[in-house]
């Protein structure tokens, strides 16, 4: 592979500014192709054979008017006469008969009022789903209660079409990471221009790895929330791919190449392990497709594909855009050609060194002190409660939150919960009878507090009855609830009537979610170890140093799970978030593991290249680890710090997912460069000594000639 880098890197040397253009007018082109393809993206959860998802698909096959997204408009007042009648009361009756001739709105519920007459509801039911509506639906939903809040009365709304289409919290975070990621590189580099070509290479890429995804999400649904992560992770990774290569391209200038010659030489070398880091990241993350559940399989196909075009972009972008720059990469004191030559190598990470070198004399202290340390951070984790986050866990005054607030407040905790009953009735010898039975038995099964008369539609092969649990979304006893109805209730009240029903809705969703991912979390991480064992095989040519990888891995992975159980979970972290304490959402542990694991594996491949480099100089093992650790202290400490603050920065979103995963991403990138890079690494590395480098004859022919690494 290094022949075929160097090769790319000196022809995107020598052709620098065809390719910067080639780049440019890629992203343009992209954009346009994304704009006629119609891309966008989804907030369509489906899951397969589940309950929840046949009764999803019933509703759209023969049930029209209940098969599009929904928003619920809540209204409250607590003046007298509440909201019965007054100014109040008509400025609801104006908006909601302004509503109801608005596109796509299906039908708007009779208004719905609580015992004291201080809040009301209506449902309004589009004919589409929320991913194919626009801002727009909102924008004249949120105009038309204007004029309730003018009359004195407050107004708020949620369900899937509010937040599919409300205003977005701005990038901070993103903007934040980037402005801390330009003053690291600043800092490490000591030169405007190489932290000009990192960054400048980085946010190249991550352009032009989501205009690749646009385009695809014209053909494919990827989840909302999917663009967000990727970002996340391309830009982090970018910007670590970009600061390697360039480190390395300085090196080969003090070491006397030319500038096209450098670049070639750096992509050769460096470039190696940016692809096989790419390659482990990228297998990690598409290994969420043997989940079976399709939203986690695409939100992994959507960050896979913004890292795999920034690995390319580095590859290919970062050897043309260093050729510009020449040797204004190198700090003023070095870039005449003549000082650079005479430059010796710089001496880095001499703290590093001595630390490593300390580990190193006493493996078996410092391998288990930090395991035992990594293993408790990890602790928590046992108590892991997988769920789903709902509206009232948003920000104070999100208006989905009073929303939330007000219903709950006004009829009850399950009312933002409603349980979905879809009935098939084509095989029912007596339809009515079904329904009557069905109804009585869900009526009197513990945990419902109502249950609507059935609506039937036009063909009267399929009903719909809604279902209200006495408890909140997030409570146990809803989901046991679900289970019940499920299992006991429904089968007891339908017996051999010949219909069928099914517990559908938000709620019963989530559990079917959280139930999936559960069941699929074991065949992640087999896949995802597997497939990274594989690949670190071929470019280390180890069948130990793969292992012990995975295994540093693993408890860098564990450690993160704990911390975002206890910031979320417990009462104490929650507070000092400034979040609610809640569960954690399912398919987040899923998602992390499969980022992480990969993430790890970066820094694995950087620093074990160093090693071995150090071994075929003939150092002996001890050495060559100590070597390593002291020669990629410097750039791994200062991607670590980079992209830690990358991750942290999404905290800052008002998506509880993204803060989830931004939490647990850049708690693994610390304990990485820090616990396990300094303090276990070489303390495993030096226990297993030369045996680190041990495979078999056979496989090593079948894997044919080894790379070199200079």
């Amino acid at each position: 592979m290094n022949n075929f880098l160097y090769k790319l890197g000196k022809s995107a040397a020598t052709k620098s500014r065809r390719v910067l253009f080639t780049f440019i007018a890629s992203i343009v082109l992209l954009g346009g192709v994304a704009g006629a393809v119609g891309a966008g993206y989804s907030t369509e959860i489906r899951l397969g054979n589940t309950d929840s998802q046949k009764a999803s698909d019933l509703l759209v096959a023969n049930f029209a008017s209940a098969s599009g997204d929904s928003a619920t408009l809540v209204f409250y007042s607590d003046g007298s006469p509440g909201l019965l009648e007054g100014t109040g009361a008509d400025a609801i009756k104006n908006s909601l008969t302004e509503i109801s001739g608005q596109a796509d709105v299906e039908s708007i519920t009779p208004l719905q009022y609580s015992a004291d007459n201080t809040t009301a509801f209506v449902n309004v039911q589009f004919a589409k789903m929320a991913s194919d509506l626009s801002a727009e639906h909102l924008n004249r939903l949120e105009a038309s209660t204007e004029k309730v809040t003018s009359a004195g009365v407050e107004s708020s709304m949620r369900g899937p079409v509010v937040d599919r289409w409300r205003d977005r919290m701005p990038p901070v975070g993103e903007f934040i990471g980037i402005l801390a990621a330009i003053v690291l590189v600043t800092l490490l580099f000591k030169s405007f221009f190489a932290t000009l070509v990192t960054m400048g290479a980085a946010l190249i890429g991550l352009i032009l790895g989501n205009n690749v995804l646009a385009v695809v999400s014209g053909f494919v649904d990827i989840p909302s929330v999917a663009p967000t992560i990727a970002i996340m992770l391309g830009l982090g990774a970018g910007i670590d791919y970009a600061l390697f290569l360039v480190a390395r391209y300085r090196n080969r200038l003090r070491l006397g190449d030319d500038r096209i010659t450098a670049a070639a030489n750096a992509n050769s070398t460096t470039g190696t392990s940016v692809i096989t880091a790419g390659a482990i990241v990228v297998v990690s993350i598409l290994g969420l497709y043997v989940t079976g559940i399709d939203v986690i399989g695409r939100m992994g196909l959507a960050a896979a594909i913004v890292v795999a075009v920034s690995a390319v972009t580095s590859v290919t972008l970062v050897p043309a855009l260093l050729k510009m720059a020449g040797h204004r990469v190198l700090p003023k004191a070095e870039r005449k050609p003549e000082e650079s030559k005479s430059t010796p190598e710089l001496v880095e990470g001499r703290t590093s060194g001595r630390i490593a070198s300390a580990m190193a004399k006493k493996p078996w202290l410092s391998t288990i002190s930090a395991t035992v340390v990594l293993m408790l951070f990890a602790a928590p984790a046992a108590n892991l409660n997988l769920g789903q986050p709902d509206d009232s866990n948003r920000p104070v005054g999100d208006t989905m939150r009073v929303a939330y607030e007000r219903l709950a407040e006004g009829f009850g905790p399950g009312f933002n919960g409603p349980l979905v009953i879809a009935v098939d009735l084509k095989e029912a010898s007596d339809k009515d009878q079904a329904l009557t039975d069905l109804g009585a038995n869900l009526a009197g099964a513990p945990g419902v507090a109502v249950v609507a008369p059935p609506q039937i539609n036009d063909a009267g092969d399929t009903a719909v009855i809604a279902v209200i649990p006495t408890t909140a979304p997030q409570d146990e006893e809803t989901s046991v609830l679900v289970e019940n109805l499920r299992t006991e209730v429904i089968p007891n009240a339908l017996g051999d009537s010949g219909a069928l029903a099914y517990v559908g809705g938000q709620t019963a969703t989530f559990d079917d979610l959280a139930q999936k991912v559960q069941d699929s979390l074991l065949a992640l991480v087999l896949v995802v170890v597997g497939m990274s064992l594989i690949l670190l095989t071929f470019f280390f040519r180890s069948v130990v140093l793969p292992v012990a990888s995975a295994f540093m891995n693993l408890l860098s992975i564990g450690a993160a799970y704990g911390v975002v159980t206890l910031a979320f979970q417990t009462e104490a972290g929650a507070q000092l978030l400034g979040v609610n304490q809640q569960p954690v959402v399912s398919f987040v542990p899923m998602l992390m593991f499969a980022i992480l694991f990969g993430l790890s594996m970066d820094y694995n491949v950087f620093l074990l290249s160093a090693v071995r480099e150090a071994k075929d100089r003939g150092e002996s093992a001890r050495a060559s680890v100590v070597s390593g650790i002291r020669r990629t202290s410097s750039l791994i400490s200062t991607a670590g710090a980079i992209m830690a603050t990358v991750f942290l920065g999404f905290m800052l979103t008002d998506e509880t997912e993204v803060k989830m995963i931004g939490l647990g991403l850049a708690v693994a990138v610390i304990i990485d460069v820090t616990i396990v890079r300094l303090i276990l690494a070489p303390g495993l590395l030096s226990l297993i000594g030369e045996k680190a480098w041990w495979i078999p004859n056979w496989l090593n022919k079948v894997l044919g000639k080894p790379r070199t690494l200079e």
